[in-house]
């Protein structure tokens, strides 16, 4: 059995130096364009006359292509390649933005959504593949890992400048673009679209991968392979209580969650002086992406301190974020709003890990890929089920009123992650 060697990227070969670079350029720049429209998409939203539901039902759209597509394309990038996969959901993506800046219409709009999870479906794990696959050539037994981990945070980084430029634009030159016919929130996703046709060009001249014969079939293939592939899945899932029981709270988790992640802005907005709102929003819309990853690092701290019982864990940090999600509903100043989310941004990040550690637990390897396009799935439904629902409280109550249910989602949670603790538990003696 082969060990991986130490990473030491001074240690390590020049291909596999310069194969890192490239890749976080990559990254960078591919997350800079979608960070300088996530600050402030609800905002523009908003602004092109669409209600909190409408906003809700745009982001189920989003939410059901991706849930659609992403099994039938999740082979693809392995048949005719990753490069080629890619750069049809960079086009995808451009093919959105364009939507976007054309209309206020809320059917062209929801085009546009469903472009953006086409394109998502596409962009699901293709670069990471050939990143992992080319640095195991260019550096072979040298661990990965770290590798990934370099990545991942030039990954971070574009999307919290991007997120933090996205929301400075519309202060700063919103009038001009006003004066000249545009909303102050097309200046965002114009230079969105710049930065996504200079991604499109890095991955075409950049991006170096051996060409593979098309097959014709693949895609066809992919879709056949679907209803097989859900079915296996379910049946997995049902031979295993405790899977099931996982992949059900973690559908309400997102039931909960997801409604709050993706209005906060239309909420906060209010709270602050217009000639600087929406500078702070994308500003702490980078320091929620940050506080997630803070809250990823200290995971497994705080997994030791209750003895790696990862569904124990998991049903205090719900209990928590339950509790942290009514007190975010309600904030009245803009203070104790920033702070609040802040927290609740560290719990989400906190659950990711050891919710993932028992979903593997539960499932051999040969069932990984299907246990994991399960999860996405259910996890797709659940994010939008709770966004139409959140959605529709919102229009006839308000923001705070549909946090605050959600929050029962939550709860939901917690009883279900109490079962499976007892449940692993009886499985270890």
């Amino acid at each position: 059995m082969t060990t991986d060697l130490d990473f030491s990227f001074k240690a390590l070969p020049g291909p596999a130096q310069r194969h890192i670079r490239v890749f976080q350029i990559h990254q960078f720049l591919d997350r800079f364009a979608m960070g300088l429209t996530v600050a402030v998409v609800a905002l523009a939203l908003t602004d092109r006359g669409m209600d909190l539901f409408q906003i809700s039902l745009l982001f189920g759209v989003y939410s059901f292509t991706t849930m659609a597509m992403e099994l039938p394309f999740g082979g693809l990038a392995d048949s005719i390649g990753r490069k080629p996969v890619f750069l049809a959901a960079v086009v995808a993506s451009l093919c959105s933005l364009v939507l976007f800046l054309s209309t206020r219409d809320f059917y062209v709009l929801a085009l546009s959504f469903a472009c953006i999870g086409f394109g998502r479906a596409l962009r699901s794990g293709t670069l990471d593949a050939w990143f992992v696959e080319t640095f195991k050539t260019t550096a072979p037994d040298v661990d990965v890992q770290p590798a990934l981990a370099k990545a991942q945070s030039a990954n971070a980084m574009g999307l919290a400048v991007g997120a933090v430029l996205g929301g400075l634009l519309p202060d700063l030159f919103g009038p001009v673009a006003e004066r000249l016919g545009f909303s102050a929130y097309d200046l965002s996703y114009m230079a969105s679209l710049v930065v996504m046709v200079g991604v499109f060009f890095y991955t075409l001249i950049v991006i170096v991968e051996a060409p593979r014969p098309l097959n014709p079939r693949a895609l066809k293939q992919g879709f056949v392979a679907v209803p097989v592939v859900i079915k296996d899945a379910g049946l997995l899932a049902l031979r295993h209580p405790a899977l099931s029981v996982l992949l059900a709270a973690l559908a309400f988790f997102l039931m909960a969650s997801n409604p709050v992640e993706v209005i906060w802005p239309t909420h906060a907005k209010p709270m602050l002086d217009a000639g600087y709102a929406n500078t702070v929003i994308g500003g702490l819309t980078a320091a929620y992406f940050f506080a997630i990853a803070f809250g990823a690092s200290l995971s497994a701290r705080i997994s030791r301190l209750f003895r790696r019982r990862h569904a124990i864990t998991l049903m205090v940090v719900f209990a928590c974020l339950a509790g942290v999600q009514i007190a975010l509903a309600l904030q009245g100043s803009i203070t104790g709003f920033v702070v609040v989310f802040i927290l609740y941004a560290v719990a989400l990040g906190v659950s990711e890990t050891p919710a993932s550690s028992i979903l593997h637990r539960c499932v051999a390897d040969r069932q990984r890929s299907t246990i994991l396009s399960l999860k996405s799935l259910i996890q797709q439904l659940g994010a939008a089920l709770g966004l139409v629902l959140a959605g529709a409280i919102a229009e006839v109550y308000s923001t705070p009123t549909a946090w605050i249910v959600g929050a029962a989602f939550l709860g939901i949670s917690v009883i279900l992650m109490g079962i499976l603790a007892k449940r692993l538990a009886a499985e270890t003696y």
